[in-house]
């Protein structure tokens, strides 16, 4: 028994010496201690001596307890010196070295254009405010005069979730603001939206949309018309004219679309890569609140009257920039982001 021990002793003691990593001692010491270990072993065979053998068996299996332990101390002071020293040759830093140098991060080209559409719209009294992505079909359709048979809540316009929704637009947001009833109002509410729409270089089913509400007592069509031209000339220039022309939105009446003058060629000229030779570009929608849609939110249409206009964030950063394909945005490409 005595032999076998000292066995235990050499044999570790050889072990150690081969031992590079904290891990490896680790699972040398499970060889040794463990439940199935060489120690833990020679201690369930102490039942097996006669009484008299016992006492100087377990006395010399604890003095090789002991031994082992102070080897395995050894070899952990040694192991954790060695990674010290290597860790301390890598991390070296050579001062006479030259520095490197690093590009800073910059804003997003869509976040730069959302950020002055904002800046634009405070400096005019408004105020911003959000909604969910996630709406209901009373919000996204029936509060804004969109009817059961309307095209725009097709399978193929909207993306369904059982009794919900991805919001279509933005105008919930003033569905949900109108509903609280306090007047007058004055907001934009920018967001994402979303429509089933193949990507190309001007669609893509997720996109950003700008919507802006007010409602107050003797609200007209010239305040649309007033507050709208302020926004094209502060956006494109002070030299910018806009034009209305009669549309159709269910949520607005009367509507129209708004184009700007060319802030490009200024007189369409033919080649021109942004008004493409027409001299003016469509901008965004807009109108006078349907008074239905007041009257859904609780808001008393014969008192209060109100106008709204929507845009899309990418086609006005397309058109500031003169940029022809909307899949740039997300491509996520540095050497286009760097432009900017």
């Amino acid at each position: 028994m005595q032999n076998r021990l000292e066995e235990i002793y050499a044999q570790a003691q050889s072990d150690l010496k081969q031992i590079t990593s904290l891990k490896a001692l680790e699972q040398f010491k499970i060889g040794v201690f463990g439940k199935k270990g060489q120690v833990t072993a020679l201690m369930k065979e102490l039942g097996k001596l006669p009484k008299e053998e016992r006492p100087a068996f377990g006395q010399k299996v604890h003095e090789l307890q002991t031994k082992l332990e102070e080897l395995m101390e050894q070899s952990r002071a040694t192991i954790k010196k060695e990674e010290l020293t290597a860790a301390l040759e890598r991390e070296t830093i050579d001062i006479t070295r030259p520095g490197q140098g690093f590009s800073l991060g910059r804003k997003h080209p869509l976040t730069t254009v959302m950020d002055e559409i904002k800046a634009i719209f405070f400096g005019m009294g408004y105020k911003v405010v959000e909604g969910p992505d996630i709406e209901n079909a009373y919000y996204n359709f029936e509060a804004l005069n969109i009817n059961a048979n309307h095209p725009a809540r097709d399978e193929s316009d909207t993306f369904h979730l059982g009794d919900y929704l991805l919001r279509t637009q933005t105008s919930p947001v003033q569905v949900r603001v109108l509903e609280k009833g306090n007047l007058p109002i004055k907001i934009i509410a920018p967001g994402r939206v979303y429509r089933p729409d193949e990507v190309d270089a001007t669609h893509s089913p997720v996109f950003h949309q700008i919507e802006g509400l007010v409602v107050g007592e003797g609200v007209t069509m010239a305040h649309l018309k007033g507050n709208l031209l302020t926004f094209a000339r502060e956006l494109f220039g002070a030299n910018v004219k806009i034009r209305f022309r009669p549309h159709h939105f269910p949520f607005t009446e009367p509507s129209a679309e708004m184009d700007i003058s060319c802030f490009s060629c200024e007189t369409g000229k033919s080649g021109c890569k942004v008004c493409r030779g027409e001299g003016y570009i469509e901008l965004l929608g807009c109108g006078m609140v349907h008074p239905r849609v007041l009257e859904m939110s609780g808001v008393d249409p014969n008192i209060y009257t109100g106008f709204a206009f929507g845009m899309g964030l990418e086609r006005l950063a397309m058109q500031r920039y003169t940029i022809g394909d909307l899949r740039l945005f997300y491509e996520n490409d540095i050497r286009f982001l760097s432009q900017f």
